[in-house]
């Protein structure tokens, strides 16, 4: 079988709280089963590989406000034909700001995103902080660790990832967190999320296995990778915020 490529977008720039946990995560439950897997770290004018199968981006200070949102922006074309064609795309706080529209600063300024997902962020001076939970309809309960202050707002070609308590998720009033669309998915969860949430790990791997025409049967991991991973996130969310 040919290894699946996870494409890790700006590994050193783009990893507060965590993040490149996911690409750890869904590295070691692929090689855990026996399956091939391909890391390819993305930096500033790397080429993004033709063979994609998953592309995961972290969050960073003000990353749009930079060199990395420079970057992520001249990417635009290339980034819509790769969702247009399926690509399995799991994008985190910053990351997923960027795969929208625009970021609008709590100056007024305009930051336009690349228009992969149907959300604009506006900034603001109060920050949503503290261990969260999102109820999901397709991959059950993720736990993680929200720390934006940026607040986004979904159009009509985005569905929510889930629903989250009061005053947390996208912006802290209407009770959704996360955008998906087809295989695209951006979320506010640092912690990282796939560590604590391993069915959502299983179900990303599935859906880029299927864009593939290779369904796989992800057999359950024996021992207690799962159950320490449940385990977590039922400590995760009784903290308090």
């Amino acid at each position: 079988m040919k290894p699946l490529t996870l494409v890790h977008l700006y590994p050193r720039e783009m990893n507060i709280y965590g993040d490149t946990g996911n690409v750890l995560v869904l590295r070691r439950r692929l090689e855990w089963r026996g399956l091939p897997v391909t890391v390819v770290p993305v930096s500033v004018g790397d080429p993004l590989p033709a063979d994609a199968d998953i592309l995961l981006g972290g969050g960073g200070q003000d990353a749009a406000q930079g060199e990395i949102g420079a970057d992520f922006a001249a990417r635009g074309v290339e980034l819509r034909a790769l969702a247009d064609d399926g690509v399995v795309m799991l994008a985190i706080c910053g990351s997923y700001q960027m795969l929208g529209h625009e970021f609008v600063t709590q100056e007024g300024r305009r930051i336009p995103g690349v228009g992969v997902l149907d959300v604009t962020t506006h900034g603001q001076a109060e920050r949503l902080i503290g261990n969260n939970y999102v109820d999901t309809a397709d991959a059950g309960r993720l736990v993680g660790y929200e720390n934006h202050s940026g607040l986004t707002t979904l159009g009509p070609g985005a569905r929510p990832l889930g629903t989250t308590q009061p005053g947390r998720g996208n912006n802290g009033r209407d009770g959704t967190e996360g955008a998906v669309r087809d295989n695209v998915i951006g979320t506010y969860l640092h912690g990282p999320v796939l560590a604590k949430s391993p069915r959502f790990a299983d179900d990303l791997l599935r859906r880029a296995y299927a864009r593939r025409g290779e369904p796989v049967e992800l057999a359950p991991l024996e021992g207690t990778v799962d159950s320490v991973a449940e385990q977590a996130a039922r400590v995760a969310v009784g903290r308090p915020r």
